[in-house]
């Protein structure tokens, strides 16, 4: 059995940790008689200076034509004086390949409460999903422009909702049967929308799942008082982005944290949740991680080799918990390092 990988490294650490993440690949491959197949394109700033544009049609193609992107990160501050930016590269992947739902586990594995920024008993056991519109919203709405005055507009609709959190009430159904959906009812009218459609599809279809309602601001404070005793947690573009972000250093740094992009079919985009890093790019410091555990995402979502995918899972487990880590986690060990300790763990 053969599969083909788009693999977008991307700026900064984008391709020292995605280069991780396919070295995993290949070795659990081998492992499980599969092959993997990759064909390299350009995104982000890297793309702009190439051919002026952060996605350049060639590697939209390529993603749309593969069974899965891996895809590393953008940006940099050398781009950030022009009028396009290396993320409207992603922004379009996601929407062409309407990818609608982005999915960012985070899991506290035991042995390692310590590196929480939490009390050890607070964070102990943490294993939430956070669920994430991500085609809708503020992020693509109308933007304007100006020195005195800019707008942003945040424009849903019911079938993106309803899209969602369909998702959120199918995954729940297969790990606690709990959802909480957050929005900002009081105040805005996206919101109320949000918060009257996925009631109704409760009431309608799941009303064997648990479904709690909890504004955004609460939110940001429950989290951080009881991250267990949330399950499936899905939000809009803008809370999600944000409330993962807080959430991913629950389990010691977002070096850790890794994210699938689904849509209706199998294909999905899958990249670690933090940014480029330019400031520590080609220095070997990277934690590979979050790109090697979105790896493992890959293999369960697209490719549908679970086995491999809880072996990947299993060898990042066991390698920290042998003590290897990257300077994040308070370790010595190279980006280069910890990959190989992690493949030979498999």
């Amino acid at each position: 059995m053969s599969f083909h990988i788009a693999y977008l490294p991307g700026d900064g650490i984008g391709p020292e940790v995605a280069g991780a993440a396919r070295e995993v690949l290949d070795a659990v491959s081998r492992q499980y008689n599969f092959s993997l197949t990759y064909s390299e394109h350009s995104v982000g700033g890297n793309a702009l200076d190439q051919f002026g544009v952060p996605c350049p049609d060639e590697t939209l193609r390529a993603c749309l034509d593969a069974d899965a992107v891996l895809f590393g990160a953008v940006g940099g501050p050398q781009w950030e004086v022009g009028s396009v930016r290396p993320e409207a590269g992603l922004l379009r992947i996601r929407e062409e390949m309407k990818l609608f739902a982005n999915l960012r586990p985070v899991t506290l594995i035991p042995g390692l409460e310590s590196l929480s920024p939490l009390r050890p008993e607070v964070s102990a056991n943490t294993d939430l999903l956070i669920i994430r519109e991500l085609i809708g919203g503020m992020y693509y709405g109308e933007h304007q422009e100006g020195d005195l005055f800019a707008r942003d507009h945040c424009d849903y609709t019911r079938e993106q909702i309803l899209s969602v959190s369909r998702l959120a009430f199918e995954t729940a159904r297969k790990r606690r049967n709990k959802v909480t959906s957050v929005d900002k009812s009081n105040i805005l009218a996206t919101s109320r929308l949000w918060r009257k459609t996925i009631t109704e599809l409760h009431e309608l279809e799941y009303a064997d799942v648990e479904l709690d309602h909890v504004l955004v601001d609460a939110m940001a404070m429950k989290l951080v008082q009881a991250p267990t005793e949330f399950d499936v947690v899905v939000t809009e573009n803008l809370f999600g982005d944000i409330l993962s972000d807080e959430a991913s250093v629950f389990a010691g740094s977002i070096g850790l944290a890794p994210s699938a992009s689904l849509g209706r079919e199998s294909r999905g985009l899958y990249e670690p949740i933090h940014g480029s890093a330019p400031d520590i790019a080609g220095q070997g410091k990277a934690n590979p991680i979050g790109s090697i555990l979105s790896g493992a995402l890959l293999l369960r979502y697209s490719l549908g080799q679970e086995d491999a995918a809880v072996a990947v899972e299993q060898a990042v487990r066991d390698t920290l918990r042998k003590g290897h880590r990257t300077s994040d986690l308070g370790g010595s060990s190279s980006c280069t390092e910890l990959t190989a300790q992690i493949i030979s763990c498999l």
